[in-house]
C-alpha cells in the first residue's frame, strides 16, 4: 500500500501593505503523511476531510479511504500559514496517491478556494517571495469557486533573515477579517499601492536595502492593532534595532521582522518591546522549495507464520 509524506512551509503573508497579495515562505515546517486504507472507518479533522472533498469534486477522481497523520512544528492561529499547510498537504498528498491528475497551480488554486484568500496558498505551494493575483473581482480578495488566483514567484535569498515574534495569543483569522472597515480613503490607498509596489521591486531585484520605509500599511494593520496592541511598539522597536522593517503576519498574532544583519539584536528588543506578553522569538530564512514529497513507500504487508 503506497504512503506519501508531504512536508510544507510555512509563510508570513501581506508584509504589511500587500494585504491579501504577497507573502514568503519560511523555514518552518508541517508534515503530512498519507496512505490509501481498506478501512472505512477513519475520522479526519474538518480541515482535511473539506480538503480531501474538495480534491475528488475538482478531480472527478473517485474518492478512496485514507489515513492521514500530521506533525506540526507550525504554531497555530498566529499568522504563519498553518492552515495553508495542511491543506496543500492534504491535496499533494492525494494527487500523488492518484496519479497526479492535476498540476501543481490547480493544487495552489484548490487551497486558495478552501482558505478563502490566496496569500498563503501561494508560498506554501511554491516557496520563495510570491504575488498573487485573481482573475476575479471578489470582495475583500476572497477567493470563490469561480477565482482563478495566478502567481508569480521569485527566490529569496538567504541573506535575507525572517524574526518571528509569535504571542501566545491565538487570533482566529475570521476575527480579524471582520475587524476591517468596508471602506478606505483615496489617498490611504495610493499610498498602500506605492509601498506593495516598492516592495514587490526590491524582493524581485534582491536589492533588500531598498525595503526599508515600504512596510506601512493603511489596509489592515491599523484596524488590527485593537488585537495586537504591542504591534507599534514591537515594530518600532525592530526598526531602531537594525530591521529593514517589521510588520504584523498576515492576520497575527505574530510580527515579523526583515533584516539583513543583527538579527539577535533584533530578537531581543522585539521580546522587550512587547513587555509582560508571553511570546517565543524563531529566527529563520525563506523557503524556496515550496511543499516537496518527502517519501514514497509501498510498506510490506505483515507475514504471519
Amino acid at each position: 500500500m503506497e504512503q506519501i509524506t508531504v512536508r510544507v512551509p510555512a509563510s508570513t503573508s501581506n508584509l504589511g501593505p500587500g494585504f491579501d497579495c504577497l507573502g514568503v515562505a519560511l523555514r518552518i515546517y508541517n508534515t503530512i503523511t498519507m496512505a490509501r486504507s481498506a478501512s472505512r472507518r477513519h475520522f479526519h479533522p474538518p480541515i482535511v476531510s473539506e480538503a480531501a472533498h474538495r480534491f475528488f469534486h475538482e478531480t472527478r477522481h473517485r474518492a478512496f479511504s485514507f489515513s492521514c497523520s500530521i506533525a506540526e512544528q507550525i504554531p497555530r492561529s498566529r499568522g504563519l500559514g498553518s492552515s495553508a499547510t495542511v491543506r496543500v498537504g492534504v491535496l499533494l498528498a492525494l494527487n500523488r496517491l492518484s496519479g497526479d491528475p492535476v498540476d501543481q497551480l490547480k493544487i495552489f488554486q484548490m487551497c486558495a478556494q478552501l482558505e478563502g484568500h490566496p496569500d498563503n496558498a501561494a508560498p506554501a505551494t511554491f516557496g520563495g517571495f510570491t504575488m498573487v493575483q485573481s482573475s476575479a473581482s471578489v470582495s475583500l480578495a476572497r477567493c470563490t469557486r469561480d477565482a482563478r488566483p495566478t502567481v508569480q514567484r521569485f527566490a529569496v535569498s538567504p541573506r535575507l533573515h525572517f524574526v518571528l515574534l509569535v504571542p501566545d495569543v491565538e487570533i482566529q483569522t475570521s476575527t480579524a477579517r471582520n475587524i476591517l472597515p468596508s471602506k478606505i480613503s483615496h489617498a490611504a490607498a495610493v499610498e498602500n499601492c506605492a509601498n506593495a509596489c516598492a516592495l514587490t521591486a526590491a524582493f524581485v531585484s534582491q536589492d533588500y536595502d531598498k525595503l526599508r520605509g515600504v512596510f506601512a500599511d493603511n489596509l489592515h494593520q491599523p484596524f488590527r492593532v485593537k488585537l495586537v496592541p504591542f504591534l507599534p511598539g514591537v515594530v518600532a522597536a525592530a526598526e531602531k534595532a537594525g530591521a529593514l522593517g517589521a510588520f504584523l503576519s498576515g492576520s497575527g498574532s505574530t510580527i515579523c521582522a526583515v533584516t539583513l544583519q543583527d538579527r539577535d539584536r533584533i530578537a531581543a528588543a522585539m521580546k522587550r518591546a512587547a513587555g509582560s506578553i508571553s511570546a517565543r522569538v524563531i529566527i529563520t530564512r525563506a523557503d524556496n522549495d515550496g511543499a516537496r514529497v518527502l517519501t514514497i513507500r509501498n510498506p510490506q504487508p505483515e507475514i504471519r507464520n
